[in-house]
């Protein structure tokens, strides 16, 4: 509500405009909400939504395969869709982990009805129509027959999320048993997972046929059009993971637990949150947990270095709390002066132009080892650097003190890392308040 007063909605949108009658069978005016200027923003989006987190051997980019393997039911487009529910097939018992058909929305208030569904196996037999590749396919089997000629065997497959709903468990054993029944029949396994959030990958991800794996997460219309590009090389993958994929699903611990609405909460539902700000990478990291793909992992197919670090204060004035000042939406603007400003160069090392996110983590006395407090995607050309600067205001540095109810800034040092990841960060430097 703050903000739609914020934006004047109150008084300069004073008609509703366009919307829908009680029954969307009922005649009335259509909308159509598609636009070609969007048509290259929503591809580069769902591009760069994928995050490459394996690439044994240099598997990817895929180099004129001759036959192409087809498998898992992510692959084709679904049968039938809805706008606000999640998907319904006609395929009998089965886990509502996970979507028969390429999951390409979450369910709930995060599906959508997309002008066209372009599914991973009609952009593959696009790209082998182009190429002169031929094309398999199994989208039934748990385990399916393998052309021992077949150059690659791609395998899809998904975890299916709505709101409302908790998830039932972070991988499901009908996908893991395809992925494993194809990779210990082709040694040259690529898989591609769609999936709303966390997707666990255990029992697969070290299988030494497994070359490639890519979270594909939920990209929209363009879901097979996104990937072959990144695929074949089209594009350069440089998504970065915005979760930690466990090495195993009670490697998350009492975070999977949610508070339940039991004795004299029963109607009333609460919740202690006594994990405080420990969650995701800062409680792997709080408890020596080793993750299978860390917080801001992934991979490209070029190289990245790192160098130069470099930490100044500004001067503005670091009181324990921010100066009086009249109070806007967000809170005290002092709040959000700039007291630290941090520099660093990244140089593209490897053959081919791509994208890096370079993130800043800082370890903040009485706090977490580290926490993001930046990142900066930048497009770095084959052999050249380029500079990225991150600006730490006097939120990103405090914490909230509950007595004064406040955002107080620690004393003493801070500790400042830049890297590829919340796990890979060859950057590391101080800073003293």
């Amino acid at each position: 509500m703050a903000t739609w007063f914020y934006l004047d909605q109150d008084s300069v949108f004073k008609s509703p405009g366009v919307g829908m009658p009680s029954s969307v069978s009922a005649a009335h005016q259509a909308v159509i909400a598609t636009s070609q200027a969007a048509k290259s923003v929503l591809l580069q989006s769902a591009i760069e939504g994928h995050v490459l987190v394996k690439n044994q051997n240099n598997a990817l980019p895929l180099k004129s395969p001759k036959l192409i393997s087809v498998f898992g039911y992510d692959a084709y487009t679904p049968m039938s869709y809805t706008l606000a529910s999640s998907f319904k097939f006609p395929t009998g018992e089965r886990s509502d982990l996970y979507q028969n058909g390429t999951l390409y929305s979450g369910g709930g208030s995060g599906a959508n009805s997309p002008a066209y569904i372009d599914s991973p196996i009609e952009a593959i037999q696009r790209r082998a129509y182009e190429d002169g590749s031929s094309v398999l396919w199994d989208f039934i089997s748990e385990k399916p027959y393998i052309n021992y000629v077949s150059d690659v065997c791609l395998v899809f497959i998904n975890a299916f999320a709505t709101e409302s709903v908790d998830r039932e468990a972070l991988s499901d054993t009908h996908s893991d048993t395809i992925v494993t029944n194809v990779a210990n029949n082709c040694a040259n396994t690529i898989v591609v997972v769609h999936s709303a959030g966390i997707r666990t990958v255990e029992s697969w991800a070290d299988h030494a046929n497994v070359t490639g794996i890519i979270f594909a997460h939920l990209p929209g219309q363009d879901t097979g059009r996104a990937l072959v590009d990144i695929l074949y090389g089209d594009a350069n993958p440089s998504g970065k993971l915005p979760y930690t994929v466990a090495k195993k699903q009670s490697d998350y611990g009492s975070l999977l637990e949610p508070s339940e609405p039991e004795g004299k909460y029963q109607y009333f539902p609460q919740s202690n949150f006594s994990e405080g700000v420990y969650i995701d990478y800062r409680a792997f990291d709080k408890d020596g947990i080793e993750p299978q793909y860390a917080f801001g992992y992934g991979l490209s197919y070029t190289t990245f270095g790192y160098s130069n670090l470099k930490v100044s204060k500004t001067a503005v004035s670091s009181t324990n709390y921010p100066p009086k000042a009249s109070i806007l939406p967000g809170g005290n603007p002092r709040l959000f002066d700039t007291l630290v400003q941090i520099s660093a160069t990244v140089k593209n090392t490897g053959s081919i132009d791509g994208k890096e996110v370079a993130q800043l983590y800082v370890g903040i006395p009485n706090g977490p080892v580290r926490q993001l407090r930046g990142f900066e995607k930048v497009l770095i050309k084959s052999g050249t650097s380029t500079r990225v600067t991150f600006s730490l205001t006097r939120r990103d540095l405090s914490t909230w003190d509950t007595d004064a109810q406040q955002w107080l800034l620690q004393r003493g040092t801070y500790q400042i890392y830049v890297g590829r990841s919340s796990r890979d960060l060859p950057l590391t430097g101080t800073l003293t308040i």
